[in-house]
């Protein structure tokens, strides 16, 4: 027997949330997600009107909603944002080329603008490079690091207000239960912000930040957006990938585990004397990106990978101050540049 939308339209459901068990129609569910989300966003306060505000685009599933959502909610509920697309060109053949034209058509499809920034131009080396040198061990390392100040030099040269990425409650949850894992009380601390950005950064925002992955994917398939779906050619050995597995056998047996770690991950405290003996934010003396180091973790591993010593911007940095300042001393004495600006 069909089983009718619990919203009361009266039409047929046609699934099955998993975030609430609800039976929706596609309508109904359509109205719930979008809502849910622009609920987020006013609630968090995320936008304020006028703001420039970059999308972080990748062609995937997330950052293609995302793009979809943004345009919608914004001509809806009158945002008055203006929109553009950011996108970061890693350089790895057979994976962000293709995603590359995909995002090039939600330009145009979206009609929103595209800037792509290459790691070629900015650093000078491509990951096809870096893994070819450093292995399939630690190469998500360094995409990870230099991924996130490729989105913000590029946000800076914009001149926009805001970032927002695709980040979803998987990947929140994910964070959470690897910053623990790991001991990292730093990022532990941040991780479940809504926004995150110190001083003098350009804010990122999380619109997704409650958004199941799952939905996420059922939304783009009965909106047939287009989107890219292959995974990186890097990416299988990833630490985040454990976790990711960890979380979907939780997810079996209590679906709401997900907003669960991320409530839980919202609530932890840090004691003043812990807060004292972390970091404080400052800025990198090579490129005059934040850091919480004197150098910034980019410009090591940078250096690093110029001197053909790849393993020197992994691990914690205490291990690397020795041969990084000889680097440095080195580079000084030959007048040479730090990172690109």
């Amino acid at each position: 027997m069909p089983v009718q939308c619990s919203a009361g339209c009266g039409k047929k459901a046609i699934l099955k949330r998993p975030k609430t068990a609800d039976a929706l129609c596609k309508d109904c569910f359509y109205f719930a997600f979008e809502t849910e989300i622009h609920f987020t966003i006013v609630k968090a306060q995320l936008f304020k009107e006028g703001d420039y505000v970059a999308i972080g685009a990748s062609g995937g599933k997330d950052s293609t909603v995302l793009a979809y959502i943004m345009k919608t909610l914004n001509e809806r509920y009158n945002y008055k944002l203006k929109l553009v697309l950011l996108s970061i060109d890693e350089g790895i053949t057979g994976y962000r080329d293709d995603s590359l034209e995909t995002v090039k058509r939600n330009r145009d499809q979206y009609q929103i603008p595209l800037k792509i920034l290459s790691y070629e131009d900015l650093y000078g080396w491509t990951m096809d490079k870096i893994v070819a040198q450093v292995g399939l061990k630690n190469n998500c390392t360094f995409c990870g690091v230099f991924r996130r100040q490729a989105l913000d030099r590029g946000a800076m040269q914009l001149g926009v207000d805001k970032i927002v990425t695709g980040h979803n409650a998987d990947d929140i949850a994910e964070t959470v239960i690897m910053n623990i894992l790991r001991g990292d009380i730093a990022r532990l601390q941040r991780c479940t912000s809504i926004t995150t950005g110190s001083e003098g950064a350009i804010p990122r925002c999380k619109p997704f930040k409650y958004t199941y992955e799952k939905e996420i994917v059922m939304y783009a398939y009965f909106k047939k957006l287009d989107y890219f779906s292959t995974e990186c050619i890097y990416s299988p050995n990833a630490y985040r990938g454990y976790a990711r597995s960890y979380i979907k056998e939780v997810e079996k047996i209590r679906p709401s585990a997900i907003i669960d770690i991320i409530h839980s991950g919202e609530q932890l405290n840090v004691k003043e004397q812990v807060k004292s003996r972390m970091p404080s934010q400052g800025t990198c003396k090579e490129c005059g990106y934040i850091s919480s180091q004197d150098v910034c973790k980019a410009c090591v591993m940078l250096a690093g990978l110029n001197k053909g010593l790849p393993q020197l911007g992994i691990g914690k940095s205490s291990k690397h101050k020795k041969p990084l300042q000889e680097i440095l001393e080195s580079r000084e004495s030959q007048n040479m540049p730090a990172t690109p600006s």
